[in-house]
Formats: C-alpha cells, sequence, structure tokens
C-alpha cells in the first residue's frame, strides 16, 4: 500500500510547501526509495526488495527546513530570576510592573549581532529587552 499523494489542502505546512512524506511498495509494504529513470529522465520512487516503480508526483525529495529564531535566549529559564550571581537592575517588567530583573548578554555569537542585553524579570519569569 503506497502512502497517500502530498496534499495542499487545511493542514499544510508554512508558506504553502508541499509536504514530504515517506512512500510505501503497494507489493510487500518496503520503502520506497527515489531513483531516476535514466532513459526517460524522470525521477521515481523504487522498492529495494521487490523492485515495484511508481512514477513521482513531485520533484522535491528532502527538505531542510532551518530555524533562526532560537539562538538568543537560548537556554535561559524562567528560573534565572532567582540566580543570585547574575547581575540585576532596577528596570521595570512590562507584564507584571515588577522593578527588579536579572539581565545578560545575548547568546547568538555572529559578526551581525550587536550587544543585546535581555532581561530576565524577578517577579513573573518574563523575558525582554
Amino acid at each position: 500500500m503506497s502512502s497517500p499523494a502530498p496534499s495542499n489542502e487545511g493542514d499544510s505546512p508554512k508558506n504553502n510547501q508541499e509536504q514530504i512524506t515517506f512512500r510505501f511498495c503497494s507489493e510487500c509494504s518496503n520503502m520506497l526509495y527515489p531513483k531516476e529513470d535514466e532513459d526517460a529522465h524522470k525521477l521515481q520512487f523504487t522498492c529495494r526488495t521487490c523492485q515495484y516503480t511508481e512514477e513521482a508526483t513531485s520533484s522535491c525529495v528532502f527538505r531542510n527546513v532551518m530555524n533562526n529564531a532560537v539562538g538568543e535566549t537560548a537556554g535561559v529559564t524562567q528560573d534565572v530570576g532567582s540566580d543570585p550571581t547574575l547581575p540585576r537592575s532596577n528596570v521595570a517588567c512590562p507584564v507584571c510592573q515588577h522593578a527588579e530583573a536579572v539581565f545578560f548578554q545575548s547568546q547568538q555569537r555572529s559578526a551581525e549581532t550587536g550587544m543585546k542585553l535581555f532581561y530576565v524579570c524577578c517577579g513573573c519569569g518574563h523575558i525582554f529587552q
């Protein structure tokens, strides 16, 4: 039984990218692997066990999506407000208006990143700049 064809309806990934799924052989249920039909110059999925072959519906067989959003506050938890070794400041929290916060420099190390300070509220644990 082969897996369903990719669909762009309903629960499609972000940016209207086609969902890539594993495909399985309808003869022996093993996984199908991408292979080029060298004569017709077409992409196919082929079973390595029984040589079952089906034509690919899309030319995309792999997508590497990188997430760059993490990094600046990596590893920071709300508990850092109780750490006595971190420096403290009298900055008011925008959420709870508590007047004390610990601060630290951005954890991202790159040429484009300047010195960004992040504050963690000692009252509610909210992370802000």
